[in-house]
């Protein structure tokens, strides 16, 4: 932790009344995210409201660079993944699209979060964007003169994959230095909906240009990470915290040490892996559009879209209306809510209650998304939010991975609809074990 004046935590936990039978932090004893945090200046104003966070020019900047990659990333799947079965008919190689795109992830975590922590990251977020657009220029070229073959796209799926895993801990790292002080919460609910729109309309965009011609697709991409690059050198952060050379806290595995001091953030990260990873009905819903709903593509992709639309009605009501008091609890609540919808739609033989389960389970996602983010982002010192985040990121996407397969594993095993229940009761046990697991995480009461 940097030298300097103590000063109140932006993270704080129920005073010592509020429990009983538990020793836990009060005014009189540091709390593990006192302990944890960056000696920083906490925001003596009140915080903005979304209409004020979307006139603050750096964040504006920030969601539609974000927005813009994410478009680009969406569009990418679609393109890529219809050209893979295309080019090969082989569902294997289209399975495979994935686990290219993922190793990266995996082999370059601590690189990634180095870097983020190492050098200016508006730069490094600029750098990624535009390897990412000559990635898609390559594409275009080839696939407009007829040239491509499967090993070119996975070559290029392998480089998009390198960038991701620089961009994502990189830009997760950016956000706390661009929100306005006491806004991070409501800055990460407003980030979490442009997402969702283009979690929802990207494919659909993507689709529309491939179906006119296929470079037309990745030429869209090749515009979006250009405009995203442009937008990115526009926002202007926060002065970054850099970690001294030769120092415990410069160490490249430090995040690693960190997050294993650190309770709170420990069962944060820990709780989305084994949430997510038995949660992953998703990966389920073909069989029940067909076998058990018997609702036919169409049927698909309103079921697909349900916990999309859900998320972004809830990321609306978040950033009108903060989550001010008891959010650890509300944390394991909202996980819990995500595991009990799970349940019901996979008993579900009607449509009508699939999709309101899968709303449900998308709004109670984002709601615990938020919190954990913030929860991350604030107790963990900047200099040191680079590595944290991309061994967070690798969780998550280790989860939603590996979730897909131990879903498909499981379903092949027991059946779809056993498969499911499973996973949804296996998702309310871990949140009820991880809140006796982590008392301190549970009692967190206010984040900014």
């Amino acid at each position: 932790m940097p030298d300097g004046p103590r000063c109140r935590p932006l993270l704080t936990s129920r005073p010592a009344s509020a429990t009983r039978g538990t020793s836990i932090p009060g005014a009189d004893q540091p709390s593990v995210t006192e302990e944890a945090m960056p000696e920083q200046p906490v925001s003596a104003g009140p915080a903005v409201s979304a209409g004020e966070l979307l006139r603050h020019r750096a964040f504006l900047f920030f969601l539609l660079s974000r927005s813009l990659s994410r478009f680009s990333s969406q569009i990418a799947a679609v393109a890529i993944g219809w050209q893979i079965y295309d080019l090969t008919g082989s569902a294997f190689d289209l399975g495979m699209v994935g686990l290219v795109q993922f190793a990266p992830t995996a082999l370059l975590v601590f690189v990634a979060g180095h870097a983020a922590d190492r050098f200016e990251r508006k730069r490094v977020v600029q750098l990624c964007q535009l390897v990412e657009a000559a990635t898609a220029l390559y594409l275009a070229g080839i696939t407009y003169l007829g040239a491509v073959s499967e090993v070119q796209i996975f070559v290029a799926t392998f480089v998009l994959g390198i960038a991701g895993a620089f961009e994502s801990p990189t830009t997760a790292a950016l956000l706390p230095l661009i929100a306005p002080q006491g806004s991070l919460q409501r800055a990460t609910a407003v980030a979490s909906g442009a997402g969702q729109v283009a979690t929802i309309t990207g494919p659909a965009l993507g689709g529309f240009a491939y179906a006119i011609a296929p470079h037309l697709a990745y030429a869209v991409m090749l515009l979006f990470w250009i405009l995203g690059m442009i937008l990115t050198g526009f926002i202007q952060p926060r002065p970054q915290a850099v970690a001294k050379e030769g120092t415990s806290s410069d160490n490249i595995f430090a995040g690693v040490r960190f997050i294993r001091s650190n309770p709170a953030i420990l069962g944060t990260i820990s709780l989305d892996l084994f949430a997510v990873l038995f949660g992953g009905v998703t990966a389920l819903l073909p069989i029940y559009a067909r076998d058990i709903l018997q609702t036919g593509p169409m049927g698909l992709g309103v079921l697909r879209a349900a916990p999309a639309v859900g998320a972004l009605l809830m990321t609306m009501v978040l950033a009108r209306h903060a989550i001010t008091r008891h959010v650890g609890l509300r944390m394991f609540q909202a996980v819990i809510v995500f595991g009990v919808a799970t349940i019901v739609f996979a008993l579900s033989s009607w449509m009508w209650l699939s999709v309101l389960s899968l709303a449900i389970l998308g709004a109670a996602d984002t709601i615990s998304v938020v919190i954990r983010f913030s929860l991350v982002q604030l107790s963990t010192p900047d200099e040191m939010r680079g590595r944290v985040g991309a061994v967070n990121f690798l969780f998550i996407n280790a989860s939603n991975q590996l979730g897909q397969f131990e879903s498909g594993l499981t379903a092949a095993l027991f059946g779809a609809m056993p498969a499911a229940v499973l996973g949804g009761v296996c998702t309310v046990a871990v949140a009820l074990l991880w809140m006796k697991l982590f008392p301190t995480l549970r009692q967190v009461e206010t984040l900014e």
